[in-house]
């Protein structure tokens, strides 16, 4: 019975909320109008209560006998409006006499003769006994219908009881309630309405969106490069509007899915190109080895035997650090803890910058160390540190030509290689860290597969650190920014 739609919900809840509106406003004006009515019919019945009072107790009104019976009558009796006739008294107007001398009361009514007064019979009479004593009072008189009453001591000393008919009351209080609630009906339809085409269309913007969100979800998003074009026009993007804040967090969210999507898409690319490089060269020891044996098979001879042995050694040796190079940057990917112990930097970086000057002479090697001689260390494992600073001394040598100065500066973080070679080629700047990335493709395997500086950024990522590179001409420098010792 509820209905699901919000749209429908707040169409119901604002017809609920007129009509509750309505009953209270209807319920409190009759409350105050009856109430306005029956104070301006207790004021007339006193009024009428104070001139009668002068009346003696045994002065009957005409048509009735001084025993309180019926008199004559030409015509029929009706209650008439509260008119004057009688003794100057409103028509309509009860009045009973309690005395020593008998119990008596009539109603004057209208005639065509004028107004008359009918007697009281004993059950009405006995139901206005010490009535309105209290003050104004609403009695239900037998066969003479509702009416207000007040009680007091007429003259003579006897006990009266005057009382007007609430018929007007009861029916100008049922005419209002009947408008009230013919108006209430009538708002209700309108409030419903309204309501359904104002809330239908303020709640537009969230059909678009909607719209926005099928249209994506039924764009094939399984494999291959994907493109999330669809986005929610600027228009329903406000967010000073709940629409719009809808539709300006699902544009972000189709975004960060598009870039997401875009990164997927780039990582497959880069795993299948890792893995066809890494095949590649894989195959290239592999056929040398195999060419080898072949030959040494065919030859026979102890002098081409001992040539394929050493081949094969020299190949299978670059198969193995190309594996372990592989295996390690598995592991790093796979987040494998690293050893977290303290790094004596500077003594890493002179025995790194020792090495490299005993393997290239032909190159001027610097280190620069800071100049109060403090020590600098780091947390991290001491063995892939060094590997870091050897895989970018080895970089430098094997991209640079003899003469070339390379110049390691250390900082209370990290350290800084520096070098005034001719630099990296533009186009792979942005990639040089990227795996299997070679600055010459045509230089011979000896010079490395492009894992060098993968390793390096690798190694410093899994110890919290960064990588920056900066190239040109006449000056290259690959800092490493280490986390603080702790």
């Amino acid at each position: 019975m509820v209905p699901r739609s919000l749209a429908s919900r707040l169409v119901v809840t604002a017809v609920a909320l007129v009509a509750v509106v309505s009953l209270l406003v209807g319920a409190v004006t009759t409350v105050g109008m009856r109430a306005w009515l029956t104070d301006r019919l207790d004021r007339e019945v006193q009024a009428a209560f104070q001139r009668l009072a002068l009346v003696p107790a045994g002065v009957t009104p005409p048509g009735a006998d001084d025993a309180g019976t019926p008199g004559r009558q030409d015509a029929p009796l009706r209650r008439g409006p509260w008119g004057r006739g009688g003794f100057g008294q409103q028509v309509g107007i009860l009045a009973a006499t309690f005395s020593a001398d008998g119990d008596r009361g009539y109603v004057l009514a209208d005639s065509s003769a004028g107004p008359v007064g009918v007697p009281l019979d004993d059950a009405a009479l006995a139901a206005l006994e010490g009535a309105g004593r209290g003050g104004a009072e609403t009695v239900e008189v037998p066969g003479q219908g509702t009416y207000r009453v007040v009680s007091g001591t007429a003259t003579g000393g006897a006990q009266r009881v005057v009382g007007l008919p609430t018929d007007d009351v009861d029916a100008a209080t049922a005419s209002l309630v009947r408008w009230e609630l013919a108006l209430a009906l009538l708002g209700i339809l309108v409030a419903a309405a309204a309501g359904s085409a104002v809330v239908r269309r303020q709640l537009r913007p969230l059909t678009e969106v909607a719209a926005t969100a099928n249209a994506v979800s039924e764009l094939p998003l399984q494999s291959g490069e994907v493109g999330v074009t669809e986005r929610v026009p600027e228009h329903l993007t406000d967010p000073q509007t709940e629409a719009g804040q809808v539709g300006l967090a699902l544009n972000r969210l189709l975004a960060h899915v598009e870039t997401s999507l875009s990164a997927r898409h780039r990582s497959e690319q880069q795993v299948r190109q890792f893995v066809a490089d890494a095949s590649h060269e894989l195959r290239t020891p592999l056929t040398t080895i195999a060419g080898y044996t072949e030959l040494a098979r065919r030859q026979g001879d102890p002098g081409t035997a001992q040539l394929a042995l050493v081949k094969v050694e020299e190949e299978a040796g670059r198969m193995t650090a190309l594996v372990e190079d592989l295996l390690l940057l598995a592991r790093l990917d796979a987040g494998r803890p690293l050893v977290q112990e303290r790094v004596d930097l500077s003594r890493l970086l002179v025995e790194a910058v020792e090495d490299a000057r005993v393997v290239a002479p032909d190159h001027h090697w610097q280190i620069e160390l800071p100049a109060d001689g403090r020590q600098l260390e780091v947390t991290g494992d001491a063995g892939r540190l060094h590997q870091v600073v050897s895989n970018l001394l080895v970089n430098a040598r094997r991209h640079t030509p003899p003469g070339t100065t390379v110049r390691v500066v250390a900082r209370a973080r990290g350290f800084d290689v520096h070098d005034d070679g001719p630099g990296f080629p533009a186009d792979l700047v942005d990639s040089a860290f990227e795996r299997f990335t070679r600055g010459d493709v045509s230089r011979h395997r000896s010079d490395g597969v492009g894992l060098g500086l993968a390793l390096v950024r690798a190694i410093v990522a899994a110890h919290g650190g960064t990588v920056s590179l900066s190239s040109a001409p006449g000056r290259t420098v690959v800092g490493v920014q280490l986390p603080p010792l702790r």
